[in-house]
């Protein structure tokens, strides 16, 4: 639908129409059908293909109503109301043909367990249709071949609700309606096993289905839950709202809740990655290492021996020593001898006290998180160039936007949910251009795939500018009211022509042209990226271009344009807001500022360090060095998620205290002195924050197992024996403090967050709606106007080279999640992507004699790892993909950690790397990967 036909439909929307609806007056909009008028009148029509959300079939009948002047009954699901209109929904002829078809229903259900309360037996009952009079259709068989749906189409009553979901809401393009007549039945791909056709294990299906023929494959699910807690998903930075399902202290089953960002959508991980948290490898009380078992960098973890290396301890024994050696050291070794780690999967009050621990009791700066290995150049580039590291719109402006630039990014895998909305753009008129080297699912989609060659985004981006610059497609009013530094970049590009930069990025000039002028010149561009862009060494320079193309064109400040970098973690942005960063103080403010520090140390009653502490890659570098001695990790997994895993193991292993409070014996853990058992996601009561500025709240709704307590607790009980007076009683205490704080969430009070569930910052004053769009009128700098920052081509810091001919491109599956401690441990997850693969072009892997399925070694300068070829041709010749999650192929012992200068990211996304065919099973040299881990 184009932008024309968008403003033609809002004219019809808000045309009002009159009617009567059993003979009684009614209003309502012109574009709204008779069923919904009739739900908000509270007028109850049966339903069976009609759901809210999916597009209208009018395929069952069991809708129909009798309109006045008409011979035959009329759908209401897919008939507007028009002025002047007769409808009845309640007649002795409606009424009969709505039993009739509900009666022929019945008759081709069978009465088992997964159609128990299914939406015929409950509007027949309502009507009061008795045992049909039909004779039943014959059986069919079940299908099992997926972990985590089972396909009854016996069950099946051809709504197509699955259909619509699975085509238009997720546009995932799996299910179909084949054959003809009786022959006619719901399909997967070509009539494959559900298991074995492309399903992404959304589940969006499932939550559609009206009578059990999809249901999720585990038992649990049928079971009648005790209760039903609202909370959100934490998985990735979309920040689904969903609904836990729970009984006897287990979530049996998950269902999408109407949230902003999600609308009852979920994906794979946020649908079945929940019973980690009752997996049987939980953490259930303190341990200490014994003094037999040494710490060693290259130990090989094994979770199900944990006693060869450690011994039980009380939480008085436990915290007791944590809070003397952190005291020790730092009154021996100066208060900088000590650092944390906190994490972004934990809650904002959560991420908000470990770093005022780290700041006050420990007494330096040297705390980081994951941001730091995800977003740390973008977020440096924001606050360099618009004064502000979080996103300018939400996702959902891409269903507002004209063109939608996705470079750097993989949402289908990573962000499903918000795949979904881009999607949803494009089947309704946005032009999607997708920029990678990496050819993803949403290439197929794109009206422009630009497959440029890696690290080449700086060359490519800058001749974008110089198209704008030299046919006058910039925003001359935007540029002199709202920027500086204008001129030093229109000089900078001007020897980044199309011509000059197409044989460096691989793109044909014109194609360059022809983008540059569409991004320009349309109404609302919107610009998402992801860490293809941020992790490289010229990950800052990547994203100073992205900005400056907004900036030049105005497109920023309006809803349908902006920038949005899109966050990896849960909470990897409330975190950060929190202050869980080495040089900044909550809500952003510098530690190194005079009247920032002063005013936190008035809020928390001592002095601070006025200096920047150290990022995560330096802190290991500091404790090879001796200068770092004792740390806290919280939630975070190093072992496996930084680069050149083997230097952050070996690093690690020498600290003279290491504590590590996670729920599962980790590859870090592993290394620590002290384990503080901590609690699951769904075992506690806080705030995150999403990609879009959303702050949510998740509630509680599983106790923690044995004497595993809430990580509030625990850094509260750290604090407090290391002299802090702290008396936190509710985390809702922590939040007030927070606020009070943090400008940008001042307005947001706990009682307004848990009433309404989520609440938009900026929301300074309270009562505040909050502000989905920001940067309207000006920009939160000094002088309110937004920067350019030119930026030239640096190539990476590694190159291939003929000992190391090829690259590696390091990322996320979308099984599974960051370093795999939670999602392989799930059973269906695990059971989807069980074991470790390398996604090698299918002319590469024929070149060294490999088949998909064989083994192969991959090595680095560093290091190297074995594991199973998948054939894939979505990454160029000569570069291999491979996700991090797999313990038993630690990809990170490959990678570089040369770091961007400005946000200290390490490259992720580009290191020299050789393939062999043959190596050691990894699946045998491991602890048992998925196999030992796995429920199902």
């Amino acid at each position: 639908m184009n932008a024309i036909t968008r403003n033609e439909l809002a004219q019809v929307d808000a045309v009002a129409v009159s009617f009567k609806l059993n003979g009684r007056e009614v209003t309502g909009r012109a574009t709204e059908t008779i069923i919904q008028i009739a739900e908000r009148e509270g007028v109850e029509i049966p339903r069976l293909c009609y759901k809210d959300g999916l597009d209208t079939a009018g395929n069952c009948r069991a809708c129909m109503v009798e309109i006045k002047g008409e011979r035959v009954l009329a759908p209401s699901c897919c008939r507007n109301a028009t002025n002047g209109m007769e409808v009845t929904t309640d007649s002795e002829r409606v009424v009969r043909a709505q039993k009739m078809v509900l009666e022929l229903l019945q008759s081709d259900m069978p009465e088992t367990a997964y159609t128990r309360d299914n939406e015929v037996d409950q509007w027949s009952q309502k009507l009061e249709v008795g045992k049909p009079r039909f004779a039943p259709r014959p059986a069919v068989q079940a299908d099992f071949s997926h972990p985590g749906i089972t396909v009854n189409l016996d069950a099946c009553i051809q709504c197509t609700r699955c259909v619509r979901a699975c085509r238009d809401e997720q546009v995932n393009d799996v299910i179909g309606l084949a054959f003809r007549g009786d022959h006619a039945k719901i399909v997967f791909d070509m009539d494959d096993p559900m298991g074995n056709s492309t399903c992404v294990g959304c589940g969006e299906c499932v939550q559609a289905c009206p009578t059990g023929a999809l249901m999720p494959a585990r038992e649990a699910a049928l079971v009648v839950p005790d209760k039903k807690i609202d909370s959100v998903c934490p998985y990735c930075g979309v920040g689904c709202q969903l609904t836990y399902n729970v009984k006897d202290n287990k979530i049996m089953y998950v269902e999408g809740r109407d949230g902003p960002s999600n609308h009852k959508r979920l994906c794979v991980k946020g649908r079945y990655g929940f019973d980690y948290a009752n997996h049987p490898q939980r953490l259930t009380v303190p341990l200490i290492r014994r003094t037999d078992a040494p710490k060693i960098g290259e130990a090989v973890m094994d979770p199900n021996n944990v006693m060869d290396v450690f011994r039980e301890a009380t939480w008085e024994e436990a915290l007791s020593l944590v809070a003397a050696r952190f005291t020790e050291i730092r009154d021996t070794h100066g208060k900088k001898s000590l650092a944390g780690f906190g994490s972004a999967k934990g809650s904002n009050e959560e991420a908000y006290l470990f770093q005022k621990l780290v700041r006050t009791a420990f007494g330096s700066n040297n705390v980081d998180h994951c941001t730091r290995l995800c977003h740390a150049s973008s977020v440096a580039a924001l606050l360099e160039g618009i004064g502000s590291g979080a996103v300018s719109n939400p996702v959902m402006d891409v269903t507002k936007a004209e063109v939608v630039i996705v470079i750097g990014a993989n949402p289908t895998v990573n962000h499903p949910v918000a795949a979904s909305w881009i999607k949803n753009a494009v089947n309704n008129g946005t032009k999607l251009i997708v920029m990678d080297p990496r050819r993803s699912d949403m290439a197929r989609m794109a009206h422009r795939f630009l497959q440029f060659k890696a690290d080449t985004d700086v060359a490519l981006l800058n001749s974008f500018m110089h198209v704008i610059v030299h046919e006058g497609l910039v925003d001359e009013a935007f540029i002199a009211s709202r920027t500086i530094g204008y001129d030093e970049l229109k000089k900078n590009v001007e020897g980044y022509s199309p011509e000059a930069m197409a044989p460096i990025c691989g793109i044909e000039a014109e194609t360059i042209r022809y983008v540059a002028r569409l991004y320009a010149t349309s109404k609302g561009s919107m610009i998402l990226w992801g860490m293809g862009i941020s992790q490289h060494v010229h990950g800052t320079d990547n994203a100073r271009c992205l900005i400056a193309l907004a900036l030049m064109t105005g497109q920023i400040g309006k809803p349908g344009s902006g920038l949005h970098p899109l966050r990896g973690q849960n909470n990897v942005q409330g975190a950060s807001d929190a202050g869980l960063i080495p040089m900044m103080y909550p809500d952003y403010q510098r530690v190194d500022n005079p009247a920032a520090k002063a005013k936190f140390e008035k809020l928390w009653g001592m002095p601070l360090d006025g200096s920047p502490g150290l990022t995560v890659v330096e802190v290991m570098h500091a404790i090879t060095h001796g200068t770092v001695r004792g740390m806290y990790v919280m939630g975070e997994n190093p072992a496996m998620s930084d680069p050149d895993a083997n230097h952050a193991r070996h690093a690690l292993a020498s600290l003279d205290f290491f504590v590590v409070q996670d729920i599962f014996l980790t590859e870090t853990a592993y290394l620590a002195d002290v384990i503080l058992p901590a609690s699951a996601f769904a075992e506690k009561t806080g705030s995150f924050t999403n990609t879009d500025r959303l702050v949510q709240i998740g509630r509680q709704a599983l106790n923690p197992p044995g004497d595993a307590r809430q990580d509030l607790w625990i850094i509260q009980q750290i604090g407090t024996r290391m002299g802090l007076k702290w008396d936190y009683q509710h985390v809702s205490e922590v939040f007030d403090e927070m606020r009070h704080s943090m400008p940008s969430i001042g307005g947001m009070t706990w009682e307004r967050l848990a009433r309404e569930d989520s609440i938009t910052y900026p929301c300074e004053k309270e009562g505040d709606p909050g502000q989905s769009v920001v940067f309207v009128e000006s920009f939160p700098t000094a002088t309110g106007r937004a920067r350019f920052v030119p930026a030239d081509i640096i190539p990476a810091n590694e190159r291939p080279d003929a000992e190391y001919p090829n690259v590696l491109i390091t990322g996320r599956q979308l099984e599974h999640w960051h370093t795999g401690s939670m999602t392989r441990r799930s059973g269906v997850l695990d059971a989807l992507e069980p074991d470790p693969v390398a996604l090698v072009h299918p002319l590469d892997l024929a070149a060294i004699g490999g088949a998909p399925g064989d083994i192969i070694t991959l090595q680095s300068r560093r290091g190297k790892v074995s594991l199973y070829a998948r054939a894939d041709d979505s990454s160029p010749r000569g570069a291999v993909f491979v996700p991090f999650c797999y313990y038993e192929a630690a990809i990170n012992k490959l990678t570089n950690s040369a770091l961007d200068p400005f946000g200290k990211i390490p490259e992720f996304k580009y290191c020299a790397i050789r393939i062999a065919l043959g190596g050691e099973d990894p699946v045998q040299s491991s602890y048992g990967g998925g196999q030992i881990l796995s429920m199902v």
